[in-house]
């Protein structure tokens, strides 16, 4: 686990830059942790200060290829549960095992795969974890009010427009991210629906700590998709 002081070094680090996320699920072209760990060396040759990462196999990779701060997290999929962003303590103990600076969590209200909510399973996290850095993924102003309370360490707005009662929010969600960085004391990381350089300036115009981005960096398939739009 880490020191409070190693932990502040690893914020400082992130401040005001850009994270970029380099995942790639197995039905995508570039599943594949080398990959992935080749990725993360283009993001930071090209001035990223952070990488948010997916699977402890890509994490494990990635950090043989660039020494910058990674947000790891586990995404898995479980039967009749909509909560797949390091769900239980099961994906927690594996990420902790290959060293992340930070781990990201879905810390959404939703019911998680046994039964629990953010509110039973985090605590129980924190007494196992403690020095470890988490992030909690949001879709709500409220929900990231809770992981301020909770004990969190930063709050994403990754989850916007991707929970039953966000879907029709327009992304990115200025709005939300202004709102969180203005009330909360923890560090605000603005994700979700970043696709362009502009949309990244309005977003740290918001007064977050950082901005990540992925798919409009990290995923060729769905770039091209866009620009294939354009013709039709």
């Amino acid at each position: 686990m880490f020191e409070s002081s190693q932990n502040e070094a690893i914020l400082n680090r992130i401040k005001g830059g850009l994270i970029v996320s380099c995942q790639a699920l197995a039905d995508e072209p570039l599943y594949s942790s080398m990959i992935m760990g080749r990725m993360a060396l283009a993001a930071k040759e090209g001035g990223a200060c952070g990488i948010r990462a997916n699977t402890p196999e890509d994490i494990a990779e990635i950090k043989k290829t660039v020494d910058l701060p990674i947000i790891g997290l586990t995404k898995c999929s479980k039967p009749k549960c909509s909560v797949y962003i390091t769900p239980t303590m099961e994906e927690v103990d594996n990420l902790c095992a290959v060293g992340c600076e930070i781990i990201a969590m879905d810390a959404t209200l939703r019911l998680r795969p046994d039964g629990s909510t953010i509110n039973t399973l985090f605590p129980k996290i924190l007494e196992k974890y403690s020095g470890q850095m988490f992030m909690a993924d949001v879709a709500t102003y409220e929900e990231g009010i809770n992981a301020q309370r909770l004990g969190f360490d930063l709050v994403s707005t990754a989850l916007s427009g991707y929970t039953g009662d966000t879907k029709n929010r327009q992304l990115p969600d200025f709005e939300l991210m202004g709102r969180l960085a203005a009330d909360l004391k923890i560090p605000v990381l603005a994700e979700g629906g970043i696709w362009s350089p502009d949309d990244l300036k309005k977003a740290m115009d918001q007064g977050v700590f950082a901005c990540v981005v992925g798919t409009a960096i990290t995923r060729p398939r769905d770039i091209t998709r866009r620009f294939i739009s354009a013709l039709k």
